[in-house]
């Protein structure tokens, strides 16, 4: 079993509260289909388990198979710098097949960021670098594709179906009060 290294901090994209019982952490590609489909599954997750899950997100772009992962993951962190990473991470997920520059352009517009700024930011290469941490945290992690999940900072190696994944979601919060 792999264990998630480093265990999440306040410098990682989070939903929900340091206390939860139960935190899912996500290394995604925002062209990958498979992290796509998981997005309702996060989200039905949370809405169950409350205030007892807390759900992070790590880049882990796959740019041999995917061209526009890695200029998907520097938008969503320049939509991050602006407060809005979460509205940039959904509208990137359901426009999956609009990734190209200019579609990163209309995103941005259409989530309402100061286009010069997120401009500056993506020409700059000012996220690579964390983009890069979240690559070497994935590699540590005995992350090997996407979507990969960790479960209380251990590897969920089951199936991605929801059933599966409440089940292991619900073992853990147990296993958090023993």
């Amino acid at each position: 079993m792999s264990s998630l290294t480093p265990p999440v901090t306040e410098r990682d994209h989070v939903q929900g509260s340091a206390d939860a019982r139960v935190t899912l952490v996500e290394y995604g590609d925002f062209e990958c289909p498979h992290c796509r489909e998981l997005v309702p599954l996060v989200e039905a997750a949370r809405t169950a388990f409350g205030d007892n899950l807390r759900f992070a997100f790590r880049h882990f772009p796959l740019r041999s198979s995917h061209p526009h992962a890695l200029p998907a993951a520097k938008a969503a962190e320049a939509a991050g710098e602006q407060g809005r990473f979460w509205e940039m991470h959904r509208r990137l997920y359901e426009r999956q097949t609009e990734l190209g520059d200019e579609d990163l352009r209309r995103h941005a517009r259409e989530i309402g960021l100061d286009l010069p700024r997120f401009e500056r930011e993506l020409t700059a290469r000012a996220h690579e670098l964390r983009i890069r941490e979240d690559l070497a945290s994935a590699a540590a992690s005995g992350a090997t594709g996407t979507p990969s999940l960790f479960i209380n900072g251990e590897r969920y190696t089951g199936s991605l179906r929801r059933d599966d994944v409440f089940a292991a979601l619900a073992l853990a919060a147990v296993a958090a009060v023993s």
